[in-house]
């Protein structure tokens, strides 16, 4: 359980650092209407991105570790923190003053966290009802056409739609990791062979690059706050809904009360200090089809 809360805070870590980079190079890079798959082809040749998107590749493999030994509600509640690290790194190395509000941002996220990580208890292997991960790869499908409406929203809006989805699809991302078949003994070979012709495999592939498109557009069509307020909601409270639902997640018999708020408060205090993820670039490319925010 220890390496658990490790890994899920050294995820909120990553992530943190991976936000403030990401943001950055999405703000430099030119802009298009509605969802382009080809935005993320521009991002990629953007060296902050690509630094953005190693360290959330490596938060992605820590919460993968934490999920396989923490309930979900815990492990969501920790990454979701990762707002705190941006507000406490944007302070140090961007020299963004923290101000009275984000000291009690800060205050309740930590608190919050405490509340979660005192009502843990080691995870146990529950049995997925029948379907349940072809019904994990349908909620990750349904999310594309929803991503398409919602990135014809006007500017603004269309931010916090896209943050809300780029939310739902990483929540989709970590309860196909918490449903993906472990290796029990199996060979590597054979392991291969189960994990891809299991349903949650492809959820996990579809629903990660989802939410990195959705996310990177909502960056580039309002301010951090926007984008990323939503993301962290749908990113928490989803998947620690279906932990406890659909896949068994229970809190220490007696702590009920402190997941709850402990959830709760994580989440209001990293929406509060979204806005540590905004950067002001230098004069971005503009391109053709580039809309003017204001």
């Amino acid at each position: 359980m220890l390496l658990g809360l490790c890994s899920a805070g050294g995820a909120a870590l990553c992530y943190g650092i991976g936000s403030v980079l990401q943001a950055d190079a999405a703000r430099r890079t030119t802009a298009s209407t509605g969802l382009d798959p080809r935005l993320l082809t521009r991002l990629l040749r953007s060296g902050r991105y690509l630094i953005g998107v190693a360290a959330d590749g490596a938060g992605f493999l820590l919460s993968l570790l934490a999920v396989r030994s923490l309930p979900l509600f815990v492990v969501q509640s920790v990454v979701a923190s990762f707002l705190a690290v941006t507000a406490v790194l944007a302070a140090v190395l961007l020299r963004m003053p923290l101000g009275g509000r984000d000291r009690a941002g800060i205050a309740v996220v930590v608190g919050g966290l405490v509340l979660v990580g005192a009502s843990a208890a080691p995870d146990h292997a529950v049995a997925l009802p029948p379907a349940g991960d072809r019904a994990v790869l349908g909620g990750a499908l349904l999310l594309v056409p929803a991503a398409m409406v919602v990135g014809r929203a006007p500017w603004h809006r269309g931010a916090a739609g896209l943050g809300a989805v780029a939310g739902l699809a990483f929540g989709v991302t970590a309860i196909a990791s918490r449903v993906l078949p472990g290796p029990a003994g199996q060979p590597p070979g054979r392991y291969l062979l189960t994990l891809l012709t299991d349903p949650s495999s492809y959820a996990l592939v579809l629903a990660g690059a989802l939410a990195l498109l959705t996310y990177s557009t909502a960056l580039q069509r309002g301010s951090v706050t926007r984008a990323t307020a939503p993301l962290v909601v749908g990113e928490t409270l989803v998947p620690a809904l279906v932990g406890v639902i659909a896949l068994g997640d229970r809190p220490r018999p007696g702590w009920e009360w402190a997941a709850i708020l402990g959830c709760l408060a994580a989440s209001a205090g990293a929406v509060s200090l979204a806005r540590h993820g905004e950067i002001e670039p230098d004069p971005a490319p503009v391109g053709p089809d580039r809309k003017d925010p204001a």
